[in-house]
């Protein structure tokens, strides 16, 4: 297994990725023994991952760190970086190699003050590690101070320095900051492909794979949270039972109402699996006693932390609806595609007796108004609107078709 094994039907972007880690370990070894460095190196300082939501940006991001810091011996035998098994391709991988930083959005945006630290680090040669490599994840999220942050440490990076910003698109991104990168865009993987990594490296039955796969349209983080979680999979199954409960205003609210509750139920238990982690750490890293007491000029650290967690909470409560409306948007589409005589591939099959009675009982106008305020849902989301109005709103407009 390499680090690019998991960078499903990607193959063209691990190649590149591939070949500029190996000039990256050329460049790094010609320094160590003063040699000059290699010529027309594909390496270069900052990198810009684009491609739809499930397409791996992330995970293509995280494979060409691991590959930046890989230290097999094997590489000085011919083979390539990312081998996956030593220390620094395990350490990036998981996420604790020291000369790897990752920032991602915690609430709406990336703000400067989450940026500040990393900036400065940005301009340090690597503590341990053969680069100093600063993973931005949610790019997108980037404030204009944050985004100003980052372009100054991009004009002007240290020797050993590596930005990685992951966006879905490039108009994402300010044309300042991608002009100064090099561009890889991913594409939505396939059904099959998404169910061969399911079988391979979770061990889910190939019935199963195949109908996650299909239920999420190649989107590998989602296909994998639906194979191996009991309650993602309910949740699914009660937002795909939506349309047929919105026939009046009443049940209308009240199906808005359960959606937002599901979706604030499944933060919570997300957070609460993070949020005590994250405080135990703290404490016992600035010195709590027995008791949980904390030394003197420490509280405002801990309060850092809860305002940090308050917000990841907030924005974790708008992704879960985000998914539910994906769910919801592939739902109608199905029932559009039936309605049109489609021979595009149903991905919700198991609600098909709902799909046809949807389809033979509304007409296409009305099946694409629908999809119409689904999105308008999404949008108001992306703006803070409060959520339960949001989706109020969406249930009605589902309700008058």
């Amino acid at each position: 297994m390499t680090v690019w094994d998991d960078l499903v039907g990607q193959q063209r972007v691990s190649d590149q990725l591939a070949a500029a880690a190996r000039d990256a370990d050329a460049l790094v070894t010609a320094a160590a023994v003063g040699a000059p460095p290699p010529a027309a190196s594909k390496m270069t300082h900052a990198w810009l991952f684009t491609g739809p939501p499930g397409a791996g940006r992330n995970q293509a991001a995280r494979a060409f760190a691991a590959a930046l810091q890989c230290v097999s011996p094997d590489r000085a035998l011919g083979g390539s970086p990312g081998c996956g098994f030593c220390d620094g391709c395990h350490t990036a991988l998981i996420g604790t190699h020291a000369d790897v930083s990752t920032i991602a959005a915690v609430g709406a945006m990336i703000l400067v003050r989450d940026m500040r630290d990393t900036v400065r680090k940005s301009f340090t040669a690597p503590a341990n590690g053969r680069w100093q490599v600063i993973l931005v994840e949610d790019a997108e999220r980037l404030n204009e101070s944050s985004a100003n942050a980052v372009l100054k440490a991009v004009e002007e990076p240290a020797p050993r320095t590596v930005w990685l910003l992951c966006a879905p698109s490039v108009e994402d991104v300010l044309p300042t900051i991608r002009s100064r990168c090099r561009h890889l865009n991913l594409s939505t993987p396939s059904v099959d492909a998404v169910a061969d990594l399911l079988v391979r490296r979770e061990g889910i039955e190939p019935d199963v794979a195949a109908a996650v796969a299909r239920a999420t349209q190649g989107h590998v983080d989602r296909a994998r949270r639906l194979a191996t979680d009991p309650a993602a999979r309910e949740r699914r199954a009660a937002v795909l039972k939506l349309p047929l409960r919105v026939e009046d205003i009443g049940n209308a609210l009240k199906a808005a109402q359960e959606l937002v509750d599901a979706a604030a139920e499944d933060a919570k238990q997300l957070a609460e699996q993070m949020d005590t982690k994250e405080t135990d750490e703290l404490k016992a890293a600035l010195g709590a006693v027995q008791g949980g007491r904390l030394p003197r000029g420490t509280a405002g650290v801990v309060k850092e932390l809860e305002d940090m967690q308050k917000r990841r909470r907030t924005r974790t409560q708008r992704d879960s609806l985000d998914v539910a409306l994906t769910d919801l948007t592939s739902f109608y589409r199905d029932v559009l595609a039936l309605q049109l005589g489609s021979r595009v591939a149903i991905a919700n099959a198991d609600a098909e007796d709902t799909l046809e009675r949807l389809a033979r009982g509304n007409s296409p106008e009305s099946t694409l108004r629908r999809i119409e305020a689904i999105a308008a849902c999404r949008d108001a989301l992306d703006r803070n609107v409060t959520p339960l109005l949001a989706v109020e709103a969406m249930t009605m407009a589902l309700r008058a078709g």
